[in-house]
């Protein structure tokens, strides 16, 4: 009897979840990272790379590799590993990492200088004028037009009444 309820329950939830945003939030952000990693994997293969490239006499990482012993007994068959991938994937992360660190630096310096201009824009509303003032004899607040505090019932000097 338990199961249908539970059933209920964790449809609900993901009935929930769905209409929440939570998941359209996230299909549209990982839209937006593959389009966003075209971008980037361009800038890098097209633009970065060639240059580092002229750094390092054209090497190509990709290549380096090594050969283990033979894998079947009188067979001139090898083992290999491609070491260069990884240290060309690594070289990769950490341009995209810092591209990507640039980016983000740039859309949060010009959304920073938006908002100051934002504000700039604006003006600011003139202080509200004081509505209560302190009793001089027992210092609890009143109505700034008060003869007579309400605490201690002194009789206000009349100079404090405006």
């Amino acid at each position: 009897m338990k199961e249908p309820v539970r059933a209920k329950k964790f449809g609900r939830e993901f009935k929930e979840f769905m209409v929440r945003g939570n998941a359209i939030m996230l299909a549209v952000g990982v839209v937006i990272g593959g389009a966003f990693q075209g971008i980037v994997n361009s800038l890098v293969n097209d633009i970065l790379m060639p240059l580092i490239g002229l750094f390092t006499a054209g090497a190509d990482f990709s290549e380096l590799s090594f050969r283990l012993g033979a894998f079947r007994a009188g067979e001139d068959a090898y083992v290999t590993v491609t070491y260069g991938t990884l240290i060309t994937a690594i070289i990769n992360f950490l341009i995209i990492g810092f591209v990507i660190f640039l980016l983000v630096k740039f859309i949060n310096s010009a959304d920073c200088a938006v908002k100051k201009a934002c504000r700039r824009g604006k003006t600011e509303a003139a202080p509200a004028p004081p509505t209560t003032k302190k009793c001089p004899f027992c210092i609890s607040e009143i109505p700034i037009t008060a003869t007579r505090c309400a605490h201690c019932t002194s009789q206000l000097p009349q100079e404090e009444v405006e």
